[in-house]
């Protein structure tokens, strides 16, 4: 087999590519996919901080304002706050007190220093220690802790026209409980962490009487600590009295009953650790039945052991002195007799006298060996006599202790009860001595570390901390307000929010432009921001329909003084400019105003046109080349039934065969059927709005009566554009109080208004409030 065969091909080789192809597509995709959520992620993150940063700079002069109004407010406070003195001491306190003596102790050890020094903390906070102070310290003759208050201007608003009743005398107590009120209110306990320290602090105008509260509370506290264990005593000793008493005369009957039970059984009492008389007999006796048993058995043995005996070799009988003798004597005759016989014949005298005495000795012998069988057949019979006897003693004496502790049972019964109270009454009589003895002993496990002293400085109030307080807290409600501003604030100020409110793709942006500046310098100079904002339009509108630029385009707004007229005017320019035959037409039959930006002053213009005057009657050169004028003309009292005449629809069909181009300079729309007529008669409409000017509600009411007219709405032109914070650097320009939008900016505006007032004008309603009363 080659290794070619090895290798997939055909069909399958081509579905494995595809399979490998498809999951790393797979992959490519979901990392794809995560790429694009995390910039999404990011991007959405840096938009909420952009739109924190402009909303900061929009609004800077308020939260500034807020800030400093707070500051002061806190600096005037602080001024004319009362100076306070503050007084501290220091206190230890440990888990239980010095014990004087080891015993007598009431009140239970606290295990758990946690729960333990909270709950000090929480005696030393208590009302009772607060009176306890004002009461040593005599605060209730103090005439600084009992004048009246002055009565609030809401009191003398409420008894305005009635007499004040005269107030009713306190008693002293009332009055000290009002005081330790206070007192409580001004004192402080602030645990040292990590350690059993307390500082105890009080704070009153006078530095002395701080000293001398603090104090005072400090020692009513140890005071009061030591008062508990009196009580704890004094409660305890009276327990232990009355117990005592009862316990006495349960011991009493107790003991009475049981020497009434002992006679009547009876019954001797002995020492607790001795046995009764019986069971001492029974014993004895047992011990000496015991003996006895021992010396029968001992006697049985000897007896036994010399019963068939017939000669005189067992220990028994050596032993016997009588015996050794006898025996001795005989040895020495039959000794003798062997010597004689040597000499003599047995049947000699002598020999037979030695034998006679031989005979005689033996006789004397077994006489002594049944003596001694006699006498301990005798031992042996008194030893088992004995132990017969002793036996029935036993027996006699066993079943005397068992009636004995069958009548014990009840009088050993009635033994524990006397004994257990008895132990009872010795175990309260020592406790009671001992509390009797510890009672006076007057130790505690308060102490103070570091007595208070007279402070030499107020700690109130504090300039820093007043001032910074103050700023924070102006500024977090200047935050606030300016996000509420925010919130509350309906007009259109942003890109973004046009686009959202409208629909319509924004098709230019033309920036802010500094008062003093000609608007005509500003279009004509090529390097200006403003030039490149209607040029950046002029490019948008040629590339806003697949059709390329329309034919004729119509500018409209909501409401006057947005820059529609020159934003109309500047694109005419524009495309003029370009080689571009342009008619620029004033269509705004009530408020017209480009007649005066181009310096044109004909007394015929589309009004007069509409009446029936020609064409050419009412065409004028706008001293631009390849840029033509129709003025608005005379104005008329009936302007829509003008606009609606059949001849606007023929002026448009005529002007656009003639022209490259043709502009039409809209009426606003405000609730009116001019625009809605001028731009069916126009191929597409361009909407214009003011930025920081016009709401929202007002762009969607416009842009509903322009749809409902279905007329072609290219888009939107967001004028008078100031980015906050420098967002947009493209429209950007630096930002001054004496900014203005320019004459040509406004619809019908009055001659005379100042140029500080329509500043403050384009302003939110509260900013532009505060500037024009800053720089009236």
């Amino acid at each position: 087999m080659s290794s070619n065969s090895l290798t997939p091909s055909g069909p399958g080789r081509s579905e494995l590519a595809l399979k490998s192809h498809a999951v790393g597509f797979a992959a490519d995709s979901q990392g794809l996919y995560s790429h694009s959520q995390a910039a999404a992620t990011q991007e959405a993150f840096l938009n909420g901080v952009h739109e924190a940063v402009r909303v900061l700079r929009r609004f800077k002069w308020v939260i500034l304002s807020i800030v400093m109004a707070s500051t002061l407010i806190g600096f005037a406070a602080t001024l004319m706050s009362t100076r306070l003195y503050t007084a501290a001491v220091r206190l230890e306190i440990d888990s239980a007190a010095a014990r004087v003596v080891q015993k007598g102790e009431v009140a239970p050890t606290e295990m758990r220093d946690f729960e333990f020094l909270r709950t000090q903390f929480e005696l030393m906070q208590s009302r009772s220690v607060a009176e306890r102070a004002v009461a040593s310290l005599k605060l209730a003759d103090d005439p600084e802790f009992t004048a009246r208050p002055a009565p609030t201007l809401w009191s003398r608003l409420l008894s305005f026209g009635n007499a004040r009743p005269e107030p009713t005398p306190a008693d002293r107590t009332a009055i000290e409980k009002g005081i330790a009120g206070l007192v409580l209110a001004n004192r402080t306990v602030r645990p040292v962490p990590g350690s059993r320290l307390v500082d105890l602090s009080y704070t009153d105008k006078n530095p002395e009487r701080a000293r001398l509260v603090v104090m005072a509370l400090a020692s009513q506290f140890i005071v009061s600590l030591r008062d508990k264990k009196f009580e704890a005593t004094e409660y305890a000793k009276t327990f232990l009295e009355d117990q005592l008493q009862q316990l006495k005369s349960k011991l009493e009957q107790s003991d009475n009953v049981l020497i009434a039970f002992g006679e009547k059984e009876k019954i001797v009492a002995t020492a607790p650790d001795r046995a009764s008389i019986a069971e001492n007999n029974l014993a004895a006796a047992n011990a000496a039945l015991g003996n006895l048993i021992a010396d029968r058995i001992k006697n049985e043995q000897l007896y036994h052991q010399v019963e068939n005996a017939n000669d005189a070799t067992l220990p028994q009988f050596l032993s016997n002195a009588a015996i050794a003798s006898l025996r001795d004597r005989r040895n020495t005759l039959v000794t003798e007799y062997q010597e004689k016989q040597e000499l003599f014949r047995s049947d000699y005298p002598a020999m037979q006298q030695v034998n006679n005495k031989i005979k005689e000795t033996d006789k004397q012998i077994a006489n002594e060996i049944r003596v001694i069988k006699t006498s301990l057949k005798g031992a042996y019979d008194a030893a088992l006599a004995q132990e017969q006897e002793m036996k029935a003693r036993v027996e006699t004496l066993r079943a005397e202790v068992l009636d004995l502790q069958k009548r014990s049972i009840q009088y050993n019964i009635l033994k524990h009860e006397s004994e257990s109270n008895r132990s009872l009454y010795d175990d309260l009589l020592q406790r009671y001595k001992e509390i009797d003895v510890a009672g006076g002993v007057g130790a505690s496990n308060v102490f103070i570390v570091d007595p208070a002293e007279t402070p030499k400085s107020p700690s109130w109030p504090s300039y820093s901390k007043n001032l910074g307080v103050a700023g924070a807290l102006g500024l977090a409600l200047g935050l606030l307000a300016a996000f509420i501003l925010e919130r509350l604030d309906n007009r259109v100020s942003k890109i973004e929010e046009l686009e959202r409110v409208s629909g319509l793709p924004t098709l230019g942006v033309v920036p802010l432009v500094e008062h003093g500046i000609g608007l005509d310098a500003e279009i004509q100079n090529h390097s200006s921001r403003l030039w490149e904002a209607y040029r950046s339009l002029a490019t948008a509108l040629q590339f806003a329909s697949t059709a390329g630029l329309p034919r004729s385009l119509f500018f409209t707004s909501s409401q006057a003084a947005e820059g529609k007229s020159l934003t109309s005017f500047a694109v005419a320019r524009h495309f003029s400019s370009l080689g571009l035959k342009v008619l620029l037409i004033d269509a705004d039959m009530r408020r017209p105003s480009l007649h005066k930006k181009l310096g044109v002053n004909p007394g015929a213009g589309l009004s007069n046109y509409i009446t029936g005057a020609p064409l050419e009657k009412v065409v004028f050169d706008a001293g631009t080349p390849n840029l033509w004028f129709i003025p608005a003309g005379p104005i008329s009292p009936n302007a829509s039934e003008m606009l609606a005449s059949p001849r606007i629809a023929v002026l448009m069909q005529t002007v656009v065969e003639t022209y490259d181009l043709v502009v039409v300079d809209g009426p606003p729309i405000m609730g009116l059927a001019d625009a809605n007529l001028l731009s069916r008669a126009t191929e597409a409409t361009v909407f214009v709005a003011r930025a920081g000017k016009v709401e929202k509600h007002q762009i969607r009411a416009a842009l509903k009566r322009l749809r409902g007219a279905h007329c072609h709405l290219l888009g939107a032109v967001f004028t008078q554009y100031k980015p906050d914070g420098g967002l947009y650097d493209d429209y950007a320009y630096s930002y001054k109080q004496g900014y203005t939008y320019g004459k040509a900016y406004d619809y019908g505006a009055d001659q005379d208004e100042t140029e500080r007032e329509r500043a403050a004008a384009r302003e939110p309603n509260l900013i532009g409030s505060v500037k024009a009363l800053l720089f009236k």
